[in-house]
């Protein structure tokens, strides 16, 4: 690939075209709002000028609500040898360009996992995909010129490929990320009117589950609108679970012992349900998950206390896996939980301990 056009300049688009840039594609850069495409441009995504004729590989990183007529407009203007997009849905904008007649053996539907809470191009990074997977959708129409691009362009931006059917992939990511969201969301909501003496105790476990609501509502009601049936579904279940928990609770508040004791038994079930669906989510590089061991530092926040708990670390020759860090309430300090394999803790705690480090027993 030597050339691509990218039409669609957000934190997707213009991702992936600093990843193409950085390979030394030349990459043509298109958006609805000519102020945004001059902004990636200038972030080094490519040029805004119009290309001169077809390039290798359009990009089409469009809301899914928009994706097909973007991609049906490109294809009759001919602009390219290949079409894809990277929609986060895949079988409806297919559908839709079935519908429009248009011959589809130059376009393949690809879906990359992976984004941010915020959007636009100055969120965009060339390596927002690096290691994440990245799906392609591919069906016998599908000419292999236009797979064999799809694939490079996952190469460059160094993503790893997965090949599923759209309306698999559909259902997939209503249970990976659609459904989540919602939920995410829900749980946030709870807080928007909550007393602010409630809300200054909130700690890590919060902050993991309502991370992603922060994202743009915009982008997620046109992400919902493409996916609804999947996710409704997802919900019910998930609202019949919460149905049964809330009964279960209520069991608890009885003075009946028999009823505690399948207010418990309802409980017990639900967060058995749990730990057992938790520990299918994949680990680190897609791996199946590991068990690591923690080694809580205490730091207090200044510029460099984090590349000096590294630095040690290299030094004592242990690898750190994964890293947080809790911020204390009220305090300019933190608490930073380093995870490592568990025959490297003692290592590092002692060696930490050496170098002055306050550790968390």
């Amino acid at each position: 690939m030597r050339t691509a056009l990218v039409i669609g300049t957000g934190l997707i688009g213009t991702s992936a075209a600093l990843a193409l840039a950085q390979r030394g594609v030349l990459v043509h850069l298109e958006d609805h709002d000519p102020g945004q495409a001059r902004t990636a441009a200038a972030l080094g995504a490519g040029t805004d000028e119009a290309p001169e004729g077809p390039v290798d590989l359009a990009v089409v990183a469009a809301p899914p609500a928009h994706v097909a007529a973007v991609l049906a407009d490109a294809m009759r203007r001919g602009v390219a040898r290949g079409y894809l997009d990277v929609a986060s849905v895949k079988g409806g904008p297919r559908r839709e360009l079935e519908a429009l007649g248009l011959d589809l053996s130059a376009y393949i539907g690809t879906h990359p996992m992976s984004g941010r809470e915020k959007s636009g191009p100055l969120a965009a990074t060339g390596d927002l995909f690096e290691g994440r997977p990245w799906v392609l959708t591919p069906t016998r129409d599908t000419d292999t010129e236009v797979l064999n691009l799809a694939l490079e362009l996952v190469s460059h931006c160094r993503a790893l490929p997965v090949v599923m059917d759209a309306d698999a992939h559909d259902r997939a990511v209503a249970l990976v990320s659609h459904m989540p969201h919602l939920v995410s969301s829900l749980v946030a909501a709870r807080l928007e009117n909550a007393e602010e003496a409630a809300v200054r105790l909130c700690g890590q476990g919060i902050r993991d589950v309502t991370r992603i609501a922060a994202s743009d509502p915009r982008m997620w009601i046109d992400i919902l609108s493409a996916n609804p049936g999947p996710v409704a579904d997802l919900l019910t279940d998930v609202s019949a679970d919460l149905e049964e928990t809330v009964r279960a609770l209520r069991a608890l508040q009885s003075s009946d012992e028999a009823k505690r004791r399948d207010g418990v038994d309802g409980i017990e079930d639900v967060l058995r349900r749990g730990n057992a669906g938790q520990v299918r989510v994949p680990g680190k590089h897609g791996a199946a998950p590991r068990v690591y061991e923690v080694v809580a530092v205490f730091i207090d926040d200044q510029p460099g206390q984090l590349a000096r708990i590294f630095a040690d670390a290299g030094r004592a020759g242990v690898n750190i896996e994964d890293v947080r860090i809790e911020h204390a309430t009220g305090q300019q300090a933190g608490l930073v939980q380093l995870m490592v394999e568990p025959k490297s803790a003692a290592v590092l705690s002692a060696a930490l301990k050496e170098r002055g480090w306050a550790i968390r027993q």
